[in-house]
Formats: C-alpha cells, sequence, structure tokens
C-alpha cells in the first residue's frame, strides 16, 4: 500500500507508529518479536523516533536486514549506526545482535548468522537510486542465489559498485516477514518505485517485492 506524506516530519511519525502498531499486534499472540532494520542516513530521523515510543522493548529482538563487512566502530558499519540512534531510551532493552564477527571472514560470519536467526516478523526496508533494496544490488555476483526461493536467511553479497563486502537477508527472508515497511524520498525514488510495480526485473530488485501481490508491504514516502 502506498502512502504519501507531505513532509518528513509527518512521514517519520506515522511509519514509527504503524511499526509500533504492527509490533505491538504481534506481541499480543506471541512471546516476543523481530523487527530487521535497514541502515544508511535515511533512517536516522526513524531510529530516534522509534527508540522513544513506549515499548515492551524487552520482548523485542532487533536485527539488521543488512550489513557491510565492517567492525561495529566503522563510519559505514550499520550496527554502529543502530546503536548510535536506535539502542536509546527505552529501546536500549531490545536484545541486538550484530552480524560482524571479530576475527572472522564474511562467510564464516554469514555462516553464524543462519545458524542463529530466522526470518524477522518486521522489517524496515529502504531502497537505493539504483533499485537495490537490502544488499540486493542489481548485478551483484550473488544475487540469482539471493533471488531463490529457497534461499538462506542470511548471505554474501558483494555489490558491483558499493563499498565493502556485505551479508544481506535473502529475498525468501523478506517474503516470509509478516509485515514490511519500505521508506522512501523524492520524486526520483518516486519514479524507480512506479517502474517497480510494473514487472519482476533482476535490473531492479526491488521489483520482486513490488510486483508479488502476497507480500504485506506498506510504502511510506515524502518529497
Amino acid at each position: 500500500m502506498w502512502h504519501a506524506y507531505p513532509d518528513q516530519p509527518s512521514c517519520i511519525d506515522a511509519l514509527a507508529h504503524q511499526v509500533a502498531s504492527h509490533m505491538t499486534t504481534h506481541l499480543s499472540q506471541h512471546d516476543g518479536v523481530t523487527l530487521a532494520v535497514s541502515g544508511g542516513r535515511s533512517p536516522i530521523p526513524l531510529f530516534e523516533r522509534l527508540a522513544q515510543l513506549p515499548l515492551p522493548w524487552k520482548r523485542v529482538r532487533l536485527r539488521l536486514v543488512d550489513e557491510r563487512y565492517v567492525p561495529p566502530d566503522h563510519p559505514d558499519s550499520n550496527e554502529g549506526l543502530v546503536r548510535r540512534h536506535l539502542l536509546q531510551g527505552p529501546a536500549a532493552a531490545a536484545d541486538f545482535r550484530g552480524l560482524y564477527l571479530e576475527g572472522a571472514g564474511v562467510q564464516e560470519a554469514v555462516a553464524a548468522a543462519n545458524r542463529a536467526s530466522q526470518p524477522p516478523d518486521l522489517a524496515i526496508l529502504g531502497m537505493g537510486e539504483d533499485g537495490h533494496m537490502a544488499s540486493l544490488f542489481p548485478n551483484a555476483p550473488q544475487l540469482d542465489a539471493a533471488l531463490l526461493p529457497q534461499a538462506a536467511c542470511y548471505l554474501h553479497i558483494t555489490p558491483p559498485h558499493a563499498p565493502h563486502e556485505r551479508i544481506s537477508l535473502s529475498l525468501a527472508a523478506l517474503r516470509a516477514c509478516s509485515q514490511l515497511a519500505l521508506y522512501i524520498t523524492g520524486e526520483e525514488k518516486r519514479s524507480i518505485w512506479q517502474k517497480a510495480c510494473r514487472a519482476a526485473d533482476r535490473n531492479l530488485p526491488i521489483s520482486f517485492l513490488a510486483t508479488d501481490t502476497g507480500v504485506p508491504l506498506d510504502v511510506h514516502w515524502h518529497p
């Protein structure tokens, strides 16, 4: 479902409360809930808004949609971003596990993540101007494997142009979520989303969610 807002504050507030509502609903039926979040600079205001909501954070398992394979103190680390902007205030009580494994290579870290993880219940996604979601980049050598229905929860991804090796949720793991939220901004990304809705296309990985009528996906956009 498409949700358009006039500005960032109204979009962030609505998205934060929708995520909180989905978490609360899930927790009314289960002992805990797993929320996976994306990195980058765009979700920082959302993280800071979510962090202050009076949720039962001790019952929340907080995970990453994807990660650049760098240590948590690296400026590009999604784990570091989450610790600085989301694991604050009430949200500091959440159970958080990153994907970087100190002293290990990326393949070993992927194996460890898959031993410890199942697909999340909820996920908050972003989208790049190349149509990538999570770290499922067009033309990545592992993209076909990441799109397979039987793919593992997490996979190693090598971006064709972006820096750093990555670990990313697979398409199958995203499809297994009971709810997905996509946060995008600007006219260019709205056009990319509209194009992605026309047909599944490996050159626009987000299209595999956009065209799947069985995926519970809400898109939140502002100019």
